[in-house]
């Protein structure tokens, strides 16, 4: 597995610095924006929904795609930028300034820069807006020296490593765009990136936005919110949780068949999450992080914006209130990039994470569409209106991340998600020479 090539000058891990106030006066004075980041189902939310023209398929949100956006990996955190709507956002272990305005930034030469002032922190940054460059932020506290971190710059997609290798990849595309075109009854949509450099770290889409309901997909970021936490040093995966009767409910898992009140290690929590796809898990895990907030900052932070934890597992109330959960193949892509690379989770909770796709247990769709003994780490999510397969192929020296996404009927959404899957390891196992793009 392959960790980015990161140089960082400072951790975040611990307590950041503390400077003389006189920085201060030399940063802007910010405003909280609390409604330009993604819909947050604990605090402001976003305005109502124009009719969707797909059966199951949300509207694209209301925020501008992801071109004008990037976040600063450090270790410990991220610093993300929206260069459109002037707005940043400081999210690390030693706390979160929540999305903040900086009406002063300044955009030239693709690079982002400026200073905004939060709870009498300062932050000085210059973040280029292309993917696998270094940006820096300085951080600046009263009564300590400033703390400079140096990071990779993280878009989406992020830009390929080589351009002509990852121009072999283009002809999937158009095979991917037959697939998407035959499912009459399935809108689908599919991202693919190239992890392991054979193709340039291209990443390629067909439908890359199209936001369906998340279904049990939107568990992928629980579990790194919770990982995260864990790398923080604010959570241990040993801790216990206390499970009550009032916790369980249906659908897919296997906790529900236990006898409650019981403690539950936060380990097993995590790992039946993915494993089972365990539904009990994902609601204690949601309140045990602090409600739907928390996953949501993780989300806006990334600049994710297509992607909403709005409602917990199997709660048909929320649901029939119009409280749903969204993502898009492209924010997934993004998240399991992120994770892939080493940008959001330490190497240790990745390999957890990844471990812990490995054992997924739900197989009908990507595994069943490969020959036998092919490695993925995958994760599902099904509705009845809905149906997705995403992780990674883990094909030796062809590692590759995937996000299969369809709305409408499930059971021919699941022929869809096995055609594109198929689609994707045929191309990986006998690759077109060229770069032809269909």
């Amino acid at each position: 597995m392959r960790k980015s090539d990161k140089r960082r000058s400072s951790s975040l891990l611990g307590n950041s610095a503390r400077v003389p106030l006189k920085w201060l006066s030399a940063a802007v004075a910010l405003a909280v924006v609390a409604t330009t980041g993604p819909a947050t189902a604990d605090g402001p939310g976003r305005e109502p929904a124009a009719e969707s023209h797909e059966p199951g398929v949300d509207p694209t949100p209301e925020r501008p795609p992801t071109s004008e956006v990037s976040w600063l990996s450090f270790p410990g955190g991220v610093f993300a930028v929206d260069s459109l709507g002037h707005t940043v956002r400081y999210r690390a272990c030693d706390g979160d300034t929540g999305r903040v305005a900086d009406p002063t930034m300044r955009v030239a030469a693709g690079v982002a820069s400026g200073a905004v002032v939060v709870g009498g922190t300062a932050y000085r940054y210059r973040v280029p807006l292309v993917g696998r460059s270094e940006g820096t932020l300085e951080v600046i506290q009263r009564h300590r020296p400033p703390t400079t971190l140096t990071g990779v710059v993280v878009t989406s997609p992020q830009p390929p490593t080589d351009p002509v290798e990852g121009a072999r990849l283009f002809p999937l595309s158009g095979q991917l765009a037959r697939v998407v075109a035959d499912a009459s009854l399935n809108p689908a949509g599919v991202t693919v990136r190239d992890l392991s450099g054979r193709y340039g770290d291209q990443q390629i889409a067909v439908n890359g936005s199209l936001r369906p309901k998340a279904a049990s997909v939107i568990k992928l970021w629980i579990l790194v919110e919770l990982l995260r936490r864990v790398d923080c040093g604010q959570v241990s995966l040993d801790d216990g949780v206390l499970v009550t009767p009032e916790d369980v409910v249906g659908g897919t898992g296997q906790l529900q068949f236990e006898t409650f009140p019981q403690v539950v290690t936060v380990h097993r929590l995590a790992q039946y999450l993915i494993k089972y796809s365990d539904n009990v898990a994902a609601n204690v895990l949601i309140t045990y992080l602090g409600g739907f907030a928390p996953v949501n900052a993780l989300i806006d932070s990334m600049n994710q914006r297509s992607t909403i934890l709005a409602r917990r597992m199997l709660d048909s109330a929320a649901a029939q209130r119009g409280e749903e959960n969204y993502t898009s193949p492209d924010d997934v892509v993004s998240l399991l990039g992120a994770v892939w690379d080493g940008e959001i989770l330490t190497p240790a909770s990745r390999d957890l994470m990844i471990g812990f796709m490995r054992e997924q247990t739900l197989n009908t769709k990507i595994p069943a569409a490969l020959p036998q003994g092919v490695p993925v780490a995958h994760k599902t999510g099904d509705l009845p209106d809905a149906s997705h397969d995403v992780g990674y192929y883990l094909i030796p020296g062809t590692e590759t991340a995937v996000a299969f996404l369809t709305a409408g009927p499930m059971a021919t959404g699941d022929e869809t998600v096995r055609r594109m899957a198929r689609t994707v390891y045929d191309f990986l196992v006998t690759p077109v020479e060229g770069a032809v793009e269909e």
